[in-house]
This record gives structure tokens, C-alpha cells and sequence, in this order.
């Protein structure tokens, strides 16, 4: 079995079979721009490629469809040649390599001109690599989840198709009807609200009152009587009771975001809400029950506040009845075609130009730039949907009466500087064209290689040095070891003693995690696996680590 990067520990532990079945990533192609704006978002699955099958990409195939749908067309785009653009597995496991034909389509990978064959590894994949075609259109090659293919039948007013938009969908779902508390997490500004919001409304409480309150806007001195309402005479000033936000969303739900920020004091009446579903008024002596789903959100690592004595244990069990997550929006790159438009065309409906997205001439200039398209798509995005609302509305009222979007000076090198600071433009370096039929060499250059040596004459110690000495990254020990990758790769799988982190249980990393105060550097050297690969294990169990 093939080992992804960077993927393999060294506890003294057998190799464990069985166990869950792991996802099955496959690389896509997801439209970003395209002179027809209503082809933004479909997609090519390229299963085959992971089947060991080529894929070639012209201008009249294969077919690129709306996910959910049967039917599509090829992308048809003039500026693209019927030359085909050839995509193929690459030499290392997970890998694409893609060969331009002479005379074909003109490609750039991540805004660089594309000459004779490059490789792209699964990692560069994993991150999202914009393709350019004909300066008209962009796709992303990006990887994506088979196990989450099979589409909702409601997108809960989410725009997007990615993994981790369906997986959220999914949850939802799962969870609506059953009136139990939500813990939803997630970085500023993915919509949290809006997972919020599309719990009540499929919930048996979609009738009543939703009710959504920040805390971190709350002074803390009026966080309790704000939540939980007062009695006259409560305090000076008080002369008459307030109802408070809990009494207030009776028989609906009850939305609080920031609840890390919740003072000491009512993180103590939140728990006893949430267990015996009464509440005492501020200044009140009589307990009134209160009927209220409550779902939270948070920003903040709960898990470092509680090991700091700030948040309590108990109180964060009872919020996470279920939880959930919400991607940020560098994991979901391929929706950002859809969102820019969806946002773009809300802001044009605004100013009454909203026509101009319903070009149907193939010909025209794309409304949304090529280089835009492949500057958006690399952008790290730090304030996530919120911030691409955000530029939309910028670019768009900058744009008013123009025949496309202008993009001021200033903002675009805001953008550009942002993309070579992004995972996404390590880009792997142009191959000459007869170098297309040859194996990809993962050799070192040079200068920085190790004297060249074969794998049989490695003894398992020297393996184990050179894997501790490099953290793990199969990379930089193959470098090390004078060895390439895949022959590092066979050795890994040959070794007794080496597992990788997929087989590290979930008792094992959870009792790391709280023994490590949730240091991931500590707990990498303490498991002897990889910082990317254990930060993936601990993502997937719902724990953040302090150092991430």
C-alpha cells in the first residue's frame, strides 16, 4: 500500500488492520471563470486518473457537469484548442502530471506559463492548483472526497459543492430534528450563523423564535441580566423586571456566538439551563422554566481555555451535544468561483446591473478576469466568507457601468502579495517537454543531494535516524538518505517497527493530546509522527492543537 508524505510513525507498536475505511480522494476540476457565468461551478471528476487511466482536455471534451446532474458539455471555449491537454498519473503516489500537446491550448499553473509536462503532487492538489486555458477560462485541480459525491437534496442555502460544504450539509441534517444542544466551531467569518440558522429552521422548532445573541459584544458586567433576564429591584436603576434573551426565544432557539468570551458566573447558569432547564432571574429567588434549544458557536480554542481555568469542562460537555465544524475557506477553494458570483450578483441586483451576468456569447471577454479568477483563488483568505463578501461588494460598486470588474491598483497587489504567501502557489518548477515520457525524478538537486545510494543498503536504524532527524518529512529524508521516495516509500512498508498516523488509535492521541497540554510540537515528539499528518488526526477528532 502506498504511503501518502509525510505519513509514518515510529512507535514500537504493530501494524493494525481493519478499522474505518479511509476517504477516497480523486482529483477534480471545478470551473472558477468561464465567459459563460452560468458554467461557474461545474465540475469534471478524474476518477480515471486514480485508476491509472489518462484524461485528455479540449476544448469539446469531456464533459463538465453540475454536481447533482446528469447531463453537461464540454467547456467549448474558443480561446481553448481541440488539442487536448493530457493529464495522466505522475510518477509519485497521488501525483497528476499534465503534458500540453504542441500547438495546443495556451496554460498557465498558478499564473506561471506552462512548457512541455509538470507534475503536481497530492499535496499541491490537496491545497487547490488554479489552470489558466486560453487566458479566457480557469479550473482549479483540486482533490476531492468520493465518500461525500452522493448530493443533498436541500443545500441548506449554502452556496458550493466541495467536501467540506456537503460533510457540513450532512450534519445539519443528521442533527436538526433531534432538539439536542450544537457546539458549531469554526474561524471567523465562515457562517456559522448560517449553520445556526439552517438548524432551526429544519427543526421541529422552525416555527418559533430564533434568537441570536454575541456575547463577546456584551459588556460582561450585563451579560447575565441580558441572558437571563432581571427582577424589579434587582439592582439600582432596576424599577421594573426584564424578560432576558432566554425567556425571550421560549418554545424556539437560542443562538449564542462568542460563548468563549461568557463570564465565569454565566457559564454557571448556562449549565444549569442546560441541565435542568430552569433559570434564576438576576436578583430573583424563583426558579422559571425555560423551553430553549441552544446552539453555540465559538471561535476560540475551548480546550486551552479550559486548561487555563477560564472556560468550564462541564459546561463546554453540555454545549457540544453535537459537534460541528465549519471549514474554512481555504478548504473549499473550488467553491469560490460560485460564492464571488453568488455575492457579486446580489450587489449587482442592488445598482440594477444584475444583466450583466447573463452573457451567452462565448466570445465576450469573461466577466470575472482570468488573472482575478487565479488571484482569488489563491488568496489565503484570513476573514473567510465575510471577506469575500467584502471584495465582491468592492469590486462590484468600483465597477459600476463597466463591461467587466476593474480592479484598483492598490487592491491588486493587496492580492498578489497575499497569493505568493499562500500554500497554494508552491508551485513545482516547468519540465521540458521531452522530459513528458521520462518518470518524474524526486531526486534533490545536486548541490543539496546526498551521494546516491540504493535502498538495500539501509539498515532499519539509519531509517529510523534519518526519519527522526527530519520530523518525519519523507522528502527531506529521502534527500537525506541519498534514496528516492518511492524506494523510501517500500522500505517504510517493508519495516516491522514503522506504522502510519492513520494507525495511531484514537485513546492513544486523545491521552498525547491532554498529556501535551495540546502542545503539537510536544505531542510530535512524543509520537514520532508527522506534525502535517498528526495536526490531520487531531482535526479529525475534533481537538485544536495551541500550535497549529
Amino acid at each position: 500500500m502506498s504511503r501518502s508524505l509525510a505519513d509514518v510513525s515510529t512507535a514500537a507498536l504493530p501494524k493494525r488492520s481493519g478499522g474505518p475505511k479511509e476517504p477516497r480522494a480523486v482529483p477534480a476540476l471545478t470551473v472558477v471563470s468561464h465567459p459563460l457565468p452560468r458554467r461557474v461551478g461545474e465540475r469534471l471528476l478524474l476518477d480515471a486518473i486514480t485508476a491509472g487511466r489518462a484524461v485528455d482536455l479540449s476544448r469539446n471534451g469531456p464533459d463538465f457537469t453540475r454536481p447533482g446532474s446528469a447531463l453537461g458539455e464540454p467547456l467549448l471555449d474558443p480561446f481553448i484548442s481541440r488539442k487536448p491537454l493530457h493529464l495522466a498519473p505522475g510518477s509519485l503516489p497521488g501525483s497528476v502530471r499534465l503534458t500540453n500537446s504542441d500547438g495546443g491550448t495556451q496554460v498557465s499553473i498558478a499564473g506561471t506559463p506552462m512548457q512541455g509536462s509538470w507534475e503536481l503532487t497530492q499535496e499541491e492538489l490537496a491545497d487547490g492548483v488554479p489552470l489558466e486555458l486560453g487566458g479566457h477560462v480557469v479550473v482549479l485541480l483540486h482533490l476531492t472526497d468520493l465518500a461525500e459525491e452522493t448530493p443533498t437534496a436541500d443545500t441548506l442555502g449554502m452556496v458550493g459543492e466541495s467536501t467540506g460544504v456537503r460533510r457540513l450539509r450532512r450534519h445539519i441534517e443528521r442533527v436538526a430534528d433531534l432538539d439536542v444542544p450544537v457546539l458549531i466551531r469554526g474561524e471567523t467569518g465562515t457562517g456559522k450563523e448560517r449553520v445556526a440558522q439552517a438548524i432551526h429552521q429544519r427543526s421541529r422548532r422552525r416555527d418559533g423564535t430564533f434568537l441570536s445573541v454575541n456575547l463577546g459584544a456584551i459588556p460582561k458586567e450585563l451579560a447575565a441580566a441580558e441572558l437571563f433576564g432581571t427582577q424589579k429591584g434587582a439592582y439600582t436603576g432596576a424599577t421594573q423586571g426584564r424578560e432576558g434573551f432566554f425567556r425571550a426565544a421560549h418554545g424556539g432557539t437560542l443562538f449564542l456566538d462568542e460563548v468563549g468570551e461568557a463570564p465565569p458566573e454565566v457559564q454557571v447558569m448556562l449549565l444549569r439551563v442546560l441541565e435542568t432547564g430552569e433559570l434564576y432571574p438576576v436578583g430573583g429567588s424563583t426558579p422559571v422554566t425555560v423551553d430553549v434549544r441552544l446552539l453555540a458557536a465559538t471561535d476560540a480554542n475551548l480546550e486551552e481555555q479550559i486548561r487555563d481555568g477560564r472556560f468550564k469542562a462541564p459546561l463546554m460537555h453540555r454545549l457540544a451535544g453535537y459537534d460541528i465544524h465549519v471549514p474554512p475557506l481555504r478548504e473549499r477553494r473550488e467553491d469560490i468561483g460560485r460564492l464571488f458570483l453568488h455575492f457579486a450578483r446580489e450587489e449587482l441586483e442592488t445598482i440594477g446591473e444584475a444583466h450583466r451576468l447573463d452573457n451567452d456569447d462565448a466570445y465576450a471577454e469573461p466577466w470575472l478576469p482570468a488573472p482575478l479568477a487565479v488571484r482569488l483563488v489563491r488568496f489565503a483568505w484570513p476573514g473567510n466568507i465575510r471577506q469575500l463578501r467584502n471584495l465582491a461588494r468592492q469590486l462590484v460598486i468600483g465597477s459600476r457601468g463597466q463591461p467587466g470588474l476593474l480592479v484598483e491598483p492598490r487592491l491588486e497587489q493587496e492580492l498578489e502579495a497575499a497569493a505568493r504567501k499562500a500554500p497554494a502557489n508552491a508551485m513545482p518548477a516547468p519540465r521540458h517537454p521531452e522530459a513528458a515520457a521520462a518518470p518524474v525524478s524526486s531526486e534533490p538537486s545536486p548541490e543539496k543531494a546526498a551521494p546516491r545510494r540504493k535502498a538495500s543498503q539501509l539498515t532499519e536504524q539509519e531509517l529510523l535516524a534519518a526519519l527522526r532527524e527530519n520530523d518525519w518529512d519523507l522528502k527531506a529524508t529521502a534527500e537525506a538518505l541519498g534514496i528516492a521516495r518511492p524506494s523510501l516509500y517500500d522500505l517504510i512498508d517493508k519495516s516491522p517497527n514503522l506504522r502510519t498516523a492513520g494507525d495511531l488509535s484514537t485513546e492513544e492521541i486523545t491521552r498525547c493530546f491532554e498529556e501535551c497540554d495540546g502542545d503539537l510540537d510536544t505531542m510530535v515528539r512524543r509520537l514520532e509522527v508527522s506534525r502535517r499528518a498528526l495536526g490531520r488526526r487531531l482535526k479529525e477528532l475534533g481537538l485544536t492543537p495551541r500550535n497549529a
